[in-house]
Parts: structure tokens; C-alpha cells; sequence
């Protein structure tokens, strides 16, 4: 064999363990955390607020805990966790897939009465397009030829929420929201593609209903997933997952980094105070989040 091979092989094999041989490292050279201890991260995750993301729609929280477990054990807990048997999370409803045929038997509440009054209305306060909102179907099979279409369109390929009186794309706005934090972007690089595992909610915001559309991808030991469409609120959402394998106090665990990113035009209207309330409710939420999931 030719020595000069194997002597480049030796190298480059070097390389690549220094580079993921200190998870601390990594983790400092794309997030907020510069320099954590991992034997105090074992008990609750404390989201912080993350960079300045240049737009007043955009915000991103940032988390970072360990957890009990290989990554690879972890990972089917995240990705395994159905956000309805938390309460506090107010998700009304989760389904694997793009079955929508549970949309003709929705809990009767205020959220969902709201959402149903809006659809008859046809509100410009509903995130869809032009071309969707002249649809007068009813209310379960309007929205599951929305949320079957947009489905189909994948992550990137969504029609505007033009109803609005705003031409924007969610495609568009998780691509920026991506782009405004360049460290975290390029870490995650390749990891979010169109489709993923598909999934769709119902969700209670500020007590009214918002039906979303969401995908999970998976790349190594890094997780993503994606809030796609959503007809209400946000524009759209997402939440990024990087774990490496650890060792604390003799137990083999998992050290986890999640970002929070999300854009929403309610966000742009707020200044000082309640800017800063909706950070800190942000944060909040994130947390709720990450203990019910743990």
C-alpha cells in the first residue's frame, strides 16, 4: 500500500476525531454556550434567549442539558413524544401522517369554535392563499383539501398566506430564520429537506384554534422539526436538535443542544415591554417543552 495513503489516511483520521472529540467545543463553536460543566446540566434545561436575529418577526431560544442514555436512545425519545398527554402544552390534537379525516370530530372548546368561525367568515386572519379561500366547502373538508395540498407541496413548496393582505411563504420564512443565525445554519447543514415524517396539529394559542403542518428529518446524531404551515399566529417554526455521546460521573448520558426558532407577525408589532414579555413567555414555553418531554 502506498505510504503516502496510509500516512494521509492516519491524518485525516486524526482530524476527524479531534474534531468531534470534545463535545463542549462543538457546542461552543455554533451556540450561545462558550463554556458549560456537563455534571450541572443533569438536572432541569434553562432556554436562554439567543442571538439577535436582525428581524423584528424572528426569535430563537437556545437550550442545553443531559440526559441518562446513548444518543441514539434519546433520539427515539425526542422523536417519540406526543406533545397531547401534556396539557400545559395546549396541543389539541397530534396525527402521525396526512390523514386528516379526524377534522369532521374536533373537541368542541372555544379554540376550535373560534377557528370554525373564522373559516365561515373566511377571516383575514386565516393563513391561507387567495385561491384557497375561495374553497366554500365545509368546514372539514375545506381544510382537508388545504392541509392535503400544502402536504404534498412539502417544506419548501407552500403557496403564500396571501389572505392576509401579506404575500409571505413559510418556505421563504424558515430559510431566513435559518440564515440569521449563520453558526447554527451551517451546523445543520443538509439536515431539513421538502417531506421528512409527516405529521399535523391542532393547537390552542391564545385560545384560538391554529391547524399546523409539521415534518421531522433526521441526520446522525442531529434531529429537526419543522412547522411548516399554520393557519394562524406564527408563520412558521422550528426546532433543532444536536446530541452527542458523554460521559458523567461514570454513566454513559447524552448532552443535548436545542435551538428555537420561530416568525411570527405578531412579534413585528411589539416594542420594549411587551417585546420583552413575549421573550420571556417564549422562553417559558420552551421550557414546559423540554420537562414534559424529559
Amino acid at each position: 500500500m502506498n505510504s503516502r495513503f496510509v500516512l494521509a489516511t492516519g491524518l485525516l483520521f486524526g482530524w476527524l476525531l479531534s474534531a468531534h472529540a470534545d463535545p463542549v467545543s462543538e457546542l461552543a463553536s455554533f451556540s450561545v454556550f462558550n463554556n458549560v460543566d456537563l455534571a450541572q446540566l443533569q438536572g432541569d434545561a434553562k432556554p436562554v434567549r439567543g442571538p439577535s436575529l436582525g428581524n423584528s418577526r424572528f426569535q430563537e431560544v437556545q437550550s442545553c442539558w443531559v440526559m441518562p442514555g446513548s444518543p441514539a436512545q434519546v433520539s427515539a425519545k425526542i422523536r417519540g413524544f406526543n406533545p397531547t398527554r401534556n396539557p400545559d402544552l395546549r396541543v389539541l390534537l397530534h396525527s402521525n401522517g396526512t390523514n386528516f379525516s379526524q377534522l369532521g370530530n374536533l373537541p368542541n372548546n372555544s379554540a376550535v369554535q373560534w377557528l370554525q368561525s373564522a373559516t365561515a367568515q373566511k377571516s383575514n386572519e386565516l393563513q391561507i392563499s387567495k385561491q384557497e379561500a375561495a374553497n366554500n366547502a365545509a368546514f372539514p373538508q375545506f381544510w382537508s383539501s388545504i392541509l392535503s395540498a400544502r402536504s404534498s407541496a412539502g417544506v419548501f413548496g407552500q403557496p403564500p398566506y396571501d389572505n392576509t393582505g401579506k404575500n409571505i411563504r413559510a418556505g421563504d420564512e424558515i430559510n431566513a430564520l435559518l440564515a440569521a443565525d449563520g453558526k447554527v445554519k451551517k451546523q445543520f447543514s443538509g439536515v431539513i429537506g421538502s417531506k421528512g415524517e409527516q405529521y399535523w396539529e391542532l393547537l390552542d394559542v391564545s385560545s384560538k384554534g391554529v391547524l399546523t403542518l409539521g415534518s421531522s428529518f433526521s441526520k446522525g446524531n442531529q434531529l429537526a422539526d419543522v412547522l411548516y404551515y399554520a393557519s394562524g399566529s406564527y408563520y412558521a417554526a422550528v426546532t433543532l436538535y444536536q446530541l452527542w455521546p458523554v460521559d458523567v460521573g461514570g454513566k454513559a448520558s447524552t448532552l443535548v443542544w436545542r435551538g428555537d426558532f420561530i416568525s411570527s407577525a405578531e412579534l413585528a408589532e411589539l416594542r420594549g415591554v411587551e417585546r420583552m414579555g413575549s421573550e420571556s413567555a417564549f422562553l417559558k414555553d420552551v421550557a414546559k417543552s423540554i420537562r414534559a418531554m424529559r
